[in-house]
């Protein structure tokens, strides 16, 4: 196939960094290596007990039918309970969508809104897919580095420096993905004082890990920290990572009516219904009890707190502790340019994560691939013990380097 078969969006984006790096570690392991796989965004504790008998009783009730493009009702009205139960938020449900996944949410609002010639103010570090996606729509990414220096959160003076004519969308996360970090009430207000002034500016605020919050902070989300931005705030969350449904494929948004409207009409002819079975899942999930959450989130802090003291072990490496989600995103500086056992020169983070992974068989994802560098994500979404090993290995790894 010759390259000019190929549109010219899919030529203007990458694939995703993240997949790639879990694909490999997957391969690896077929083929027999000892790998500790840090790389994918995954909770490694199973969907709830009673999660999954909601979707049993779903198969079994013969609800295996197409449903309305963008979520049941019963789905929707659970969307809406949660939103005014966890953030304040009145919704009705023409205001909300459900879509395959948060991805998919993203993309049907980008698709919906972005043209050639808008932009779209991006944080750094980033969600891998957020800067591809506006580009596969024809729209600009403009990032805005925010280092370990400014906690890895966006000012309200770089937001301001960032805004021009042609900004259409300012992209939130937060707990972030890959830094863990999280904005409080105050960070989010300050924002919104500056969004306040930009009447032309929506927002797209993705919560995903709304509910992986450590040391006692309370979340908080944009349009209920600042309400006169409600009308152009779509907030994204899901049922991926804090209920450990990552393969059940449902995200949810709500926003203004006719953005949902806008939404529901690029489903209609892409993906049409997300799956009818994890849907009903998600009623259960959302409208159940949630006492199994604070167990699991103190395994998450427990991880946290060791993977953060064993990189700052390691020689070279600098990690801040994050706030939420459960990834880290130490810098690596300390190692850039020096030399491998391999003989490789570590001129940049994918060469790092690249000979880790061929040394060690630890694999992280390079900080690039994120926006920022020199760095690396690490996901601590697995087991103790596993977390324990690689962290040594990557000690080990640190100090062979000259």
């Amino acid at each position: 196939m010759s390259a000019s078969f190929l549109s010219d969006a899919v030529n203007r984006v990458q694939p995703s960094a993240t997949i790639a790096v879990t694909t490999m570690a997957a391969q690896l392991k077929r083929e027999g290596h000892d790998v500790i796989g840090l790389g994918a965004g995954e909770p490694d504790f199973d969907t709830p007990d009673h999660i999954k008998a909601a979707a049993i009783e779903a198969l079994n009730d013969g609800k295996t039918k197409y449903t309305p493009a963008d979520g049941i009702p019963e789905l929707k009205e659970a969307i809406c309970a949660k939103f005014k139960r966890d953030n304040g938020l009145e919704y009705t449900p023409a205001q909300v969508n459900v879509s395959p996944g948060g991805k998919a949410v993203l993309f049907n609002a980008f698709v919906a809104t972005l043209n050639p010639g808008d932009e779209v103010i991006i944080p750094a570090p980033y969600w891998v897919s957020y800067p591809e996606m506006v580009r596969l729509c024809g729209a600009s990414p403009v990032i805005v580095a925010c280092g370990p220096n400014a906690g890895f959160k966006l000012s309200a003076e770089a937001l301001e420096a960032a805004i021009t004519p042609n900004t259409k969308w300012l992209i939130l996360n937060s707990p972030s993905n890959p830094t863990g970090a999280a904005y409080t009430r105050e960070d989010l207000a300050a924002l919104g004082a500056v969004l306040e002034r930009h009447p032309h500016v929506w927002v797209l605020t993705d919560d995903m890990y709304e509910h992986i919050l450590y040391d006692g902070l309370e979340y908080h989300t944009i349009a209920a920290v600042t309400p006169a931005l409600y009308e152009r705030t779509l907030t994204m969350n899901g049922v991926s990572k804090a209920y450990a449904m990552t393969g059940w494929r449902i995200g949810y948004a709500a926003g203004p009516a006719p953005l949902i409207t806008a939404m529901r009409k690029v489903m209609s002819q892409s993906t049409s219904n997300p799956c009818s079975i994890s849907q009903w899942a998600s009623v259960a999930a959302l409208n159940g009890t949630h006492d199994w959450l604070p167990e699991r989130n103190a395994a998450f802090k427990a991880r946290r707190d060791l993977v953060v003291a064993g990189l700052n072990a390691a020689e070279g490496l600098n990690c801040l502790t994050p706030e939420g989600a459960f990834y880290v995103y130490p810098d690596c500086a300390g190692v850039i340019g020096r030399t491998s056992p391999t003989g490789r020169v570590l001129e940049t983070d994918q060469d790092f994560a690249q000979d880790l992974l061929e040394v060690e068989k630890v694999a992280v994802v390079h900080g690039a691939a994120f926006g920022l560098s020199p760095a690396f994500r690490v996901s601590y979404a697995t087991s103790t013990e596993a977390l324990t090993e690689a962290v040594t290995r990557i000690q080990r790894y640190c100090a062979a380097l000259k």
